[in-house]
Parts: structure tokens; sequence; C-alpha cells
């Protein structure tokens, strides 16, 4: 019995612990995960670093994208790789047509992503003309001319990476111009104030591929999107300024922590988080990290369900369990989130019928004790 060899994934390089919390790195057309060569090491000390090439480029298998491709193909792409990584949601930065990709994923799958960063990029890339004479040409002569030119579209002047524009001269000429038929075929402008995820948005100064200004059309769109413009940058700003590359993703990611912390101490109050401040070691910080940013950074500040809803949910999952402690704990964050003791006591008795009289009888007497504390007993 014959079985049609797998399809296989974009080529990628993995840097970091598993178990950190994913992000995936865009790469520009012509360039390879080269590209982030001097920001993706600095990153994986906190993340897991997945750097991905184009089809066609750099090891990735040019037949993965044909003729008349789109960036939602990629975005595709992109998505099949993230899924046999076992990675399911990822904060996920991009230059030029790898920053398309990642517009292209905050529109159509939000649920995927965590966060946004958008360098040297577009909502749309000049119109399709430019791009339909570039792939044509590339479809004759090869990637050489292309690749010549590239230095004075990609640098600032005295500036240049060699391995990019070798990078550019090897790729495959067919995957290229397919690259560029996304590009041409490319406009998302329409659509930018859906994007909710956190969003950062750099700007090259001297960028003549994509100026500033196409930068700002985005960055004004995108709900809360914030605005950096390199000085010293060109169109490939993280090969030319990589370490102001790492400062703002590092801030632009620590977003989701600062905001978790913001959210715990809502609902759970800052005396309880300050003890478990206090508490913190050099062994548990990771730990506590990982709380803050996803339990409360993420899930919490999702608007899908409310405070109250979030609370009562809890606290059936912790009776469940059997986590007292915890319950407790949780009891007092449902009064701080609107719950009456009635409404508590009412999650309790519907756990009863649902968890078991035992576990329900445990979860009244924790929450009994709470409430004498807060003199509602």
């Amino acid at each position: 019995m014959n079985h049609a060899a797998p399809t296989p994934l974009l080529h990628h390089r993995a840097e970091g612990s598993p178990s950190a919390p994913p992000l995936l790195l865009g790469p520009s057309l012509g360039t390879s995960y080269a590209l982030w060569d001097q920001v993706a090491p600095e990153l994986s000390s906190a993340h897991r670093v997945v750097r991905w090439d184009l089809p066609g480029h750099g090891g990735s298998d040019a037949g993965l994208i044909g003729r008349g491709a789109s960036v939602g193909d990629l975005a595709g792409l992109v998505l099949r790789l993230a899924d046999d990584l076992g990675i399911r949601q990822f904060a996920y930065a991009g230059v030029s047509l790898g920053g398309a990709v990642g517009l292209y994923l905050a529109v159509h799958h939000p649920e995927r992503l965590s966060s946004l960063a958008v360098f040297c990029s577009s909502a749309h890339f000049g119109g399709a003309r430019t791009w339909e004479e570039r792939a044509a040409l590339v479809r004759k002569e090869g990637t050489a001319g292309v690749a010549e030119t590239a230095p004075a579209r990609w640098f600032t002047p005295g500036f240049r990476v060699d391995r990019l524009v070798r990078d550019n001269r090897d790729a495959d000429p067919e995957a290229y111009a397919a690259c560029c038929d996304a590009l041409a075929a490319f406009d998302i402008s329409g659509r930018l104030g859906e994007i909710t995820v956190p969003t950062l948005v750099v700007a090259g100064r001297d960028d003549p591929a994509t100026p500033p200004a196409h930068l700002r059309e985005i960055a004004d769109a995108v709900p809360g999107a914030e605005l950096v413009e390199l000085a010293g940058a060109s169109h490939l700003a993280v090969a030319e300024r990589p370490d102001a590359v790492v400062g703002l993703l590092r801030a632009h990611l620590g977003q989701r922590a600062r905001r978790g912390m913001e959210v715990r101490r809502e609902v759970l109050g800052d005396a309880h988080v300050d003890r478990a401040q206090d508490r913190q070691t050099p062994f548990t910080a990771r730990f506590q990290d990982f709380i803050s940013r996803y339990a409360w950074g993420e899930i919490w500040t999702d608007p899908t369900l409310t405070r109250r809803e979030r609370s009562m949910v809890t606290m059936t999952a912790l009776v469940a369990h059997g986590h007292h402690d915890e319950l407790a704990m949780h009891v007092r964050a449902a009064l701080r989130n609107g719950l009456t003791p009635d409404e508590i006591g009412a999650v309790l008795q519907q756990c009863a019928v649902y968890v078991g009289v035992p576990a329900a009888n445990s979860a009244f007497a924790a929450a009994q004790r709470v409430l004498a504390e807060e003199g509602l007993g």
C-alpha cells in the first residue's frame, strides 16, 4: 500500500526552554531566519524562540508555496508549524512579509496570538503592480538581480550583512516570486481595527521599502498599539539595530506579566500578593512569573467571561479537586469580584450535586471561615 509522503514543515530553529512562553519570529522576503541572529539568542533566556524560513528561503522547501500564493497561505504554514511543535498560543514578531503574516494571524486567528510585534511592514505594500513586475523578473532571470539591489533597500549607507544578501541570491526563484504574489494581493488595512492583542509597531526611520508612514497607519488603526521609530535603521532594522530591537521586544513581551500582576492584585488583594512576593525565592520565581503572566495576564484578562463568572468557575474547580486553601483565597476574591455570600453559597450548593456532598461540605466549612473573618458570616 502506497502512502503519500507527509508535507514538510517550514524549516525553523528553536532556542530556549521548551516550557518557556513561545515566541515565533518571521523573516522578510529574501532573507532567512538568520535575520534574527543577533536578537533570538538574547530573547531565548526567557522565551521558547522559534524562527522560521519562508518557502524556498533558507532551509524551507520551495514546494510549500506556488504561483498566486497569499499571505494567508503563509500564515497557514506558520500555524501548522506551531501545531506540530505543540504550541497553541504564542507571541509573534515579524519583519516586512513576516510582519504581514502576523497582521493576518491577528485578524483571522486572534485566539492563537498572545501579542504581536510588526517591524518595517505594511497593511498594504504599495499596490500590486510593483510586486507583479518583480515576480515576473525573478521568474525570468532568477534572484541575482534583486539580491544585487537589496542592500540599498535593506540597509543604511555603510551597513551590510553579507549573509542576508547571500540568502536572497540563493532563494528559489519560483518560491520568491510566489511570495511577491502574496505581497501583491495583500491589503488588510480595512480590518486593522479588529486586532485586539497587544501590538507593537516599529519603523526604521530611513526605510525606503516600508516608510514610517506605513507603520503609523497600522499603529493609528490598531486599538492601543504602540509605535516606535528607530533612528539609524532602514528596512531590516532587526539586523541593523539588534540591541534596540531586543529592548523593545523585552518591554513589549513583559506587558502581559505586568498586566497580570495588576489583575492579580485587583482580584486577590494587595496583602495576599505581597505575602506571595515576600515568600518568593530564586527557585519559585519562574513559577510566580508564570502565574502572573499566564493565569492572570492571559486567562483572567480574557473579556469573554466576567470576573464574577470566573470566580464561580474557579470555586467550582477548587471544590472538585479539594484545594481548600486555594478555595478560601478565591472566596475572598469572589467577594471582591462582587458576589454576595448567598451567591457563593449557591455555587457551593451546585457543587454538592455535581461534585459530591462530602466535597461541598468541606467547601462550606472553608467558605464559612472566610465569611466570618470578613464579618459576613
